[in-house]
């Protein structure tokens, strides 16, 4: 039987050949594995582990998206086509909540537009089968590597004059602190993230207060009512702006 990598299926032999050739990861990622191959996910959980990865696994697409929206992960690897919800919609629902996780996506599918589909569904990576275990674990440090950077830089964003810090949680605009509340500071964060883009009340209840529907409140215009107040009082130029029957937008004055 040929395993995923295209070879023999004879573990100790790949388990040691990876191991001598391949970087040790650091204890302290932990990545998720969606896989409903329960033979090639047996013959990567064990790898991976071996290799000093924090490994949880999900043998179906909709536990997978559940696992995946704790947030704890450093690296998802998921297969294409997975049973009750395949990955590309996983990566797609992720992405929806704003969720960066890099996902490296596994496939027997790979054609050129297999492979340009799944990483506009918003994929990192792309491998696709059969392959080298070595290849998957130099594809996981990189991407572990890439998103360590992109944390490092996004823990300040800034729009014009506008300013937030994630670690400090401080809002400053043309240097003048402004005090925001929890959601508030949250809600800001998510414009801030799409700047110039239209953000509609679904992506906000979804994104900013985790739900699924429209309650029928006013929920969003009290906040945003707030968040306005905030940033744009006192000021000649406003950033926040209302896009009349279509939602909100953080507005760059150049753009």
């Amino acid at each position: 039987m040929q395993s995923i990598t295209g070879e023999s299926m004879n573990p100790e032999r790949q388990r040691a050949d990876t191991i001598n050739a391949a970087t040790q990861a650091q204890p302290s990622m932990r990545l998720l594995l969606i896989e409903d191959d329960l033979e090639a996910a047996n013959y990567l959980v064990k790898g991976l582990r071996e290799n000093g990865y924090t490994l949880d696994h999900s043998a179906n697409g909709r536990d997978g998206l559940n696992r995946a929206m704790s947030g704890q992960y450093d690296v998802i690897i998921a297969d294409r086509q997975l049973p009750e919800l395949d990955g590309l919609s996983i990566i797609v629902e992720l992405r929806k909540k704003a969720d960066r996780t890099p996902v490296l996506i596994l496939s027997a599918l790979g054609t050129v537009d297999d492979r340009v589909h799944g990483l506009k569904a918003g994929g990192d990576d792309y491998l696709t089968k059969p392959f080298a275990f070595t290849e998957l674990l130099a594809r996981i440090e990189a991407l572990s590597r890439r998103a360590s950077a992109q944390a490092t830089e996004t823990t300040r964003l800034r729009v014009a004059d506008l300013e937030l810090d994630l670690l400090a949680r401080r809002v400053a605009r043309a240097g003048r602190n402004i005090d925001l509340t929890a959601k508030e500071f949250q809600l800001l964060e998510y414009l801030m993230r799409r700047p110039d883009q239209v953000v509609t009340r679904t992506m906000l209840l979804e994104g900013v207060w985790n739900l699924q529907f429209d309650p029928q409140t006013n929920i969003i215009d009290v906040h945003m009512s707030r968040l306005r107040t905030a940033i744009d009082k006192n000021f000649a130029r406003p950033l926040i702006h209302t896009v009349r029957g279509a939602g909100y937008m953080l507005r760059t004055p150049e753009s």
